[in-house]
């Protein structure tokens, strides 16, 4: 498959993103990159500078929301991105709402009882849709540990233990190939290839 035959196959597809920061940003930079046809974007937060480690924004964006500044950057990537962005806090019932339709689901959020609400919520509604999520990217160093795991439709990326705290920040390196590796996964499924982890 040529480069603009995947580009062509992606622009097919609607692909959700429930959160904007480091895990979220990037892997909504990757997907537009190449070529995915629609994304939707959910997230209530405002750019500040201890995202600049790790997140998809700029210096000039700092104080302006999230959603806002993500669909700013992406456009400037891919102009024929078509992008839906949503400035909202997510709980199960917006999650049903606005997600409802989508391909595949990505799960970007920081916190661990948000990550379980999305999984709840799409193990009972939309079990047939993937849902690839983020669990372990804290710190830095051990790359070989990074791994993705399935479980039916649902796609585990990271080492499944660094979890972040105080001594364990998020950084940019880790949080990057988390994302990167969560939107391969997006790419291996469209493109058919589910078992090719």
């Amino acid at each position: 498959m040529t480069f603009d035959e995947i580009r062509q196959e992606l622009k097919k597809f609607t692909v959700g993103i429930a959160g904007a920061g480091g895990l979220g940003s990037n892997v909504a930079m990757h997907l537009t990159r190449v070529g995915i046809g629609k994304l939707i974007v959910a997230d209530f937060d405002v750019v500040q500078p201890s995202n600049l480690n790790r997140q998809f924004y700029f210096h000039n964006q700092l104080g302006v929301k999230k959603v806002v500044a993500l669909k700013q950057n992406l456009l400037a990537i891919n102009p024929d991105l078509d992008i839906e962005i949503h400035d909202i806090k997510l709980d199960s019932e917006s999650i049903r709402k606005i997600f409802s339709n989508v391909d595949i689901m990505v799960e970007a959020f920081d916190k661990a009882e948000m990550k379980e609400t999305i999984v709840e919520v799409f193990q009972s509604d939309y079990p047939y849709t993937p849902l690839v999520i983020g669990n372990g990217m804290a710190g830095w160093g051990k790359s070989n540990e990074m791994r993705v795991q399935q479980f039916d439709n649902l796609y585990v990326c990271g080492d499944g233990v660094s979890e972040i705290n105080d001594n364990l920040p998020p950084i940019s390196p880790r949080v990057g190939i988390c994302a990167a590796m969560q939107a391969n996964v997006v790419l291996s499924i469209l493109l058919g290839e589910r078992n090719a982890l």
